[in-house]
This record gives structure tokens, sequence and C-alpha cells, in this order.
């Protein structure tokens, strides 16, 4: 059976972890990895890979893994997408999900390849999580309660400010979902931690969440990639009161994005031409074999 081509784009922590689930997937192989800066100061763990600037000059790529930061997402699938080429990502602002998902269905129509997007745990497999629960109990309410552990989103969004030079932010559950932020920041010289907070308190990552900055001398050295989500349902199944519907994971944060993204771009070989979420693909394009064997396994 020809194997998928995969092209990862961008190799920081989830590429890296992406890497890792394409290299243990039986049906795909390594097409090569997108870096900024090319092949120079490539990576030991890259040898036996192509490392390139361009996903151009990769050759016979199926899909492209975009490990990018979210607010870069849609540059690069503007840019690989009429290349005829399918793309995933983990897009994680859940408010501006549906904006990004009709721009990209417009130019697949075009053009004929496929995408997936918000396609981390969160948004993504909690999302299937969530659909599912409330069509257990239709009528309810639903509780998505993160943490404690770091946020890769945020955590980028922070290293992004003026003045941060490095930076790790935790969410911390407080209830309902209603979640404190814990923002840890290494400063450059001539920032002070008050210029920073301001501008943290204001991006809409922070601006609807309890947010705390603190100043510290080493992020490394308070770093922790662990993570977990409680989802909870309370409602009604037909006419029945009190159904209450609970799941838990407790993950590590990288890890569990670059796998769901490496599922998801093989579910994306199997969908007609257009933009998806996770919820509007079947789960079973996910998982790798026989259609038939998994179905014998799972149902």
């Amino acid at each position: 059976m020809k194997k998928i081509r995969a092209a990862i784009v961008g190799y920081g922590n989830i590429g890296h972890y992406a890497l890792q689930a394409l290299e243990a997937a039986p049906d795909f192989e390594v097409a090569g990895i997108v870096r900024r800066q090319g092949a120079q100061n490539k990576p030991i763990e890259l040898t036996a890979y192509e490392v390139v600037k361009d996903i151009r000059e990769l050759k016979d790529v199926d899909v492209a893994i975009l490990a990018t930061p979210t607010r870069s997402c849609e540059e690069y699938a503007r840019q690989i997408l009429p290349l005829g080429i399918n793309t995933v990502d983990s897009f994680d602002i859940h408010t501006m999900i549906c904006d990004y998902r009709r721009t990209l269905d417009e130019i697949n129509k075009k053009t004929n390849p496929v995408s997936v997007i918000a396609a981390g745990w969160d948004p993504g497999s909690d999302s299937i999580v969530r659909a599912l629960m409330q069509s257990l109990a239709p009528k309810g309410l639903s509780y998505t309660n993160f943490g404690p552990g770091m946020s890769m989103g945020h955590s980028v969004c922070v290293r992004s400010k003026k003045g941060v030079k490095n930076a790790l932010s935790m969410t911390i559950p407080l209830g309902e979902g209603i979640h404190r932020r814990m923002v840890y920041v290494e400063l450059e010289p001539g920032y002070t931690l008050e210029q920073v907070t301001a501008d943290i308190k204001a991006d809409p990552y922070f601006a609807s969440d309890e947010t705390h900055v603190f100043q510290v001398d080493s992020v490394d050295e308070v770093r922790d990639m662990g993570h977990g989500v409680n989802l909870v349902r309370k409602g009604v199944s037909g006419k029945t009161q009190n159904q209450r519907l609970e799941f838990n994971m407790n993950i590590n944060n990288p890890a569990l994005t670059g796998q769901v993204l490496v599922n998801v771009a093989r579910a994306s070989m199997r969908l007609n031409p257009g933009c998806y979420t996770m919820i509007e693909i079947p789960v079973i394009d996910m998982l790798p074999g026989d259609k038939e064997e998994n179905i014998k396994h799972l149902v």
C-alpha cells in the first residue's frame, strides 16, 4: 500500500512530537521538514530527513502538518493549498475558528485540496467529546475545565510580546469552565513587568480570564509540559433529568497535539475537497488499518 507522504512545517515542540507520531505510524512516510533556517543548525534527529526552507523543494507531498503558531496557520495554508497539498493545523483561537474555516473552505473548493483545522486536543479531540456528550444529553450545560498545566498557545502568545525573552503560561481550573492564567516571563533588558503585563492582559488569548504575570530568572526552571482536561455535562436525555457525563484526561500537551495532527492528516486523504473541523470527520477515518477490522475491533 502506498504510504501517505507528510511534510512538517515548523519544528518547535509540536513539530518535534508530530515527527515522532509520523515515525510510529505504519501508513506514513516523512517527506521532509520545512524550517525558516532550512538545514542550517539541523538537529541530529533530523539527520535522515530532507530539511528545507520552502515546501516546494520537497517531492510528492500529500499533506502538510502546520506545526506553527496559531496566528501563522492561515498564512502558511494560503501558500500551500494552491500547490494541491492538503494542510492540517492546531489553530486554537476558538472565537476565530468559523471565520478561518470559511476562508480555507472557499480556497479548497476552487483548488481541490483538503484542510483540517483546529485539530489539537482543545479545540480538537475534546470537541468530539463535547459533541458526543451533547448528543447524549441534548438539553443541559457543559463545562470544560483545563489543567492544571502548560498552555502552548498562550505561552507562544506571550513570547511574541515586545520585551519578553521567554515565557510560560499555566492554566489553573477554577471550576465550571472558569480559569486562571498564571504567566511567568523572562524580560529583555529595558522592559518593566508592568509594561509587559498590560500587553499580555489586552490580548484576546487572556482578555476573558483572570491573569497574573510574574517575572522569573529562568522559565526553564518552572516549565512542565503536562496538562489535562475535565469535561462535564449535566443535562436531559429525552425527558429524563439529571444525566451526568464526565471525561478526564492527563497528558503531555505537545505530544498529544502531534498525534492528533497525524490522525487528521490521515483522515484528510479520505475527505472531499473543503475545510473541516474534527467534529465533521468520522472518527474511524483517523485510524490506520482496514476499516472493517477496526469496526470488528471497536464496535
